[in-house]
């Protein structure tokens, strides 16, 4: 008699919320599950604790992260069952966990912790490593090749218990946020591309289904958000805008002109003193849905 595949991931969360891990279910492509009708395009107003605080309190695992739990009963509730029928793995968030994830993307970013970071419990992975810490940090990805860092407002895969003992959240993690969190200064008045960005418009969104008022609104809230960033921090706002932007474009038959969204994403990091390089990588990785950044 062969075991449920399903029926052992709902166990291994079950387990994992009894050790006081937040988890939720992962698709098959190693992503959250898509929101339910009621919380797409942010309808339901998101959850309290996520960016774009709202009321949310939505009973299925809507809003990736924000929707991990360490209730049994809303784990194995009928909702939550419907999700687990169609999971391909369990997620869970290391910030509401206490915890950081380093995760290591490539041989030479294993080769770089060994040789950098204290040791902790290390977990397997397809391309690498997690590295597990105890005590909590922000999120951010890219912060150097091949190593993203995942603790709150993001969640990380689980992949097996590990090997060694977790130890505190060292500063050397922490001097890579500083690194990667700090803008440098904008040369003369403001730092901007050589060229203006195409803006968006129907021509070239020929297949987007959203009303040109709801496009501009969305994107100059994210310009603003960018825009507020103008000590630190504005690579990672500007991927996380991306990020969720593209989101909204998952239905659509296309083409969407995101494109000159993310032109305009970029523009507005650089104006903050956001190297191109860095903006472009960051706004581009968000269209793309990267999550390593997760």
């Amino acid at each position: 008699m062969t075991s449920d595949p399903r029926a052992a991931l709902l166990n291994a969360a079950l387990n994992l919320a009894k050790h006081g891990v937040p988890v939720l279910p992962l698709s098959a492509r190693k992503r959250p599950m898509a929101n339910c009708p009621t919380c797409k395009n942010g309808a339901c107003g998101e959850r309290p604790n996520m960016l774009a605080a709202g009321p949310c309190h939505c009973p299925q695992p809507c809003h990736a992260w924000a929707a991990a739990t360490t209730n049994p009963t809303l784990i194995s509730s009928p909702p939550w069952a419907r999700t687990w029928a169609r999971a391909g793995g369990v997620g869970y968030h290391p910030g509401g966990a206490g915890l950081t994830v380093v995760d290591l993307d490539t041989e030479a970013a294993v080769a770089w912790a060994r040789a950098t970071l204290p040791a902790t419990r290390r977990v397997a992975t397809t391309r690498g490593e997690h590295w597990i810490y105890t005590g909590t940090t922000r999120s951010a990805n890219s912060v150097r090749p091949g190593v993203d860092i995942k603790s709150r407002m993001q969640y990380a895969r689980w992949l097996g218990p590990g090997i060694g003992t977790m130890t505190p959240l060292p500063d050397a993690v922490l001097r890579l946020l500083d690194k990667e969190e700090t803008n440098p200064p904008p040369r003369g008045a403001g730092l901007v591309s050589s060229t203006a960005p195409a803006r968006w418009d129907r021509t070239v969104a020929t297949g987007c289904r959203h009303t040109t008022r709801y496009i501009a609104t969305g994107l100059e809230r994210g310009l603003a958000m960018i825009r507020e960033r103008h000590e630190q921090g504005a690579g990672s706002r500007a991927f996380g805008v991306a990020q969720f932007i593209a989101r909204q474009h998952t239905a659509c038959p296309g083409p969407c002109g995101l494109d000159a969204i993310a032109a305009q994403l970029i523009n507005a990091a650089m104006a903050v003193g956001v190297p191109e390089p860095y903006a472009a990588r960051a706004v581009h990785r968000g269209m793309n849905g990267t999550e390593h950044a997760a």
